[in-house]
């Protein structure tokens, strides 16, 4: 293996930690910017929501306005544009300015995972394309463990601004990284048209799995945007201290994260789906009574994120069975409107908590966040009972995929 694959990788992994860190650590900064700004929570909290429509809206439509562009010209103008977002979001003079700079960064995230997964697997063997994807996701892992709770660090010690700052930096180094070591001559696909998108919404089957990633998500983030308020204001934390339980939070993502992997590997993706969403929604609902406690709400904490993202590769891989029985041209189509999904639900259900936080209290969102769970538990139910009565065994079938 050439020496320029590793570092190509690298570069990709490098720009996946970066956007990482800047969708999540806003999390912890959210009491931060509220009391700078001079905004209410639910205000703040939008921060997370129009990210995240911004991601859902560039990955689908970007992907397909910019498939005719070199992969190489296209990943640096993607780092350039990510950077650019991070730098207006330090020099942002109010809350106005910080809402277009998320916007801008959301926008750029979206394409950067259709094409990354892309690059990666151009620049090594065939026989090693799924360790390709799997390198360059791990930047995504790496980002809640380490990333999310050190921003969250920055943010409390040196303002919220030197977060953006710092993050604009990695950009940087990700952006030089492609620009030298990616290689030039990289094939492409034909892209994605709005038709054959369109065409893979009109499958029932395929909605439903999407119905159930964003009532997933929706319900996790309804609660999540606002626990650095629930960790300080209930809980007793100092603001010192949040990007403590962020890490701890961090570490049992990833190792829920290969839990999940495994499960769907082992039972099939809906009996895997069912226990995790069951599970989800029961910690979401637990902490609506852990919170008060200090001891309780940190192991309610590390329950919820070995459950909150080991749903990724199950759905993942459900999505992709679904599209090989009812869109089959469509695969990566069908994929990549599934992490739409995923930030549809995130923008919702973080828009759906300031609601509840503004018109209800803070503590609300837990539970209400448990019964939206519930609902993605539901259409799971359902989806695996039509799968059922199409003579469909999941566990007789052995893909195993993971993005997010």
């Amino acid at each position: 293996m050439s020496r320029g694959i590793p570092l190509a990788l690298l570069a990709l992994t490098l720009g996946a930690f970066a956007i990482g860190t800047t969708e999540f650590v806003i999390v912890g900064l959210i009491p931060t910017i509220a009391a700078d700004l001079h905004v209410g929570l639910p205000s703040a909290g939008l921060l997370v929501s129009l990210y995240a429509l911004g991601v859902a809206v560039g990955a689908p439509v970007l992907t397909a306005l910019t498939g005719r562009v070199p992969r190489k010209a296209l990943l640096v103008a993607l780092m350039a544009l990510f950077t650019a977002g991070n730098l207006l979001a330090w020099l942002a003079p109010g809350y106005a300015s910080l809402i277009a700079a998320r916007i801008l960064t959301g926008l750029a995230h979206g394409v950067f995972f259709s094409i990354g997964a892309v690059i990666a697997t151009a620049v090594v063997p065939k026989e090693k394309a799924a360790s390709a994807i799997a390198i360059m996701f791990t930047g995504l892992t790496v980002a809640l463990v380490t990333g999310v709770p050190l921003g969250t660090f920055i943010g409390q010690h040196l303002g919220w601004r030197a977060t953006f700052l710092a993050v604009a930096g990695l950009g940087v180094v990700a952006l030089l990284g492609s620009l030298l070591f990616v290689p030039r001559n990289l094939p492409r696909s034909a892209p994605a048209t709005f038709a054959q998108q369109l065409a893979v919404l009109a499958q029932p089957r395929l909605l439903l799995v999407y119905a159930m990633t964003a009532l997933g998500y929706g319900g996790t983030f309804l609660a999540f945007t606002y626990l650095a308020p629930i960790l300080q204001e209930v809980s007793g934390f100092s603001a010192n201290a949040v990007g403590a339980v962020l890490l701890v939070y961090g570490v049992s993502v990833a190792f829920g994260n290969l839990w999940g992997g495994r499960l769907a590997d082992r039972l099939g993706p809906v009996p895997a789906l069912k226990r995790i969403f069951a599970l989800l929604a029961l910690v979401l609902f637990a902490l609506t009574f852990t919170a008060h406690d200090a001891w309780l709400v940190l192991l309610t904490v590390l329950a919820l994120g070995a459950v909150a993202f080991g749903n990724v590769p199950g759905l993942q891989v459900y999505v992709v069975r679904q599209a090989q029985r009812y869109a089959p041209r469509a695969g990566d189509v069908a994929s990549g409107l599934n992490i739409a999904a995923f930030n549809v639900g995130i923008a919702l259900g973080a828009s759906l908590g300031g609601l509840v936080v503004e018109h209800a209290g803070l503590m609300h969102t837990p539970w209400l966040g448990a019964l939206v769970v519930v609902a993605a538990y539901g259409l799971t139910a359902l989806s695996g009972r039509l799968d059922r009565r199409d003579g469909i065994d999941d566990r007789a079938e052995g893909i195993a995929v993971a993005a997010h």
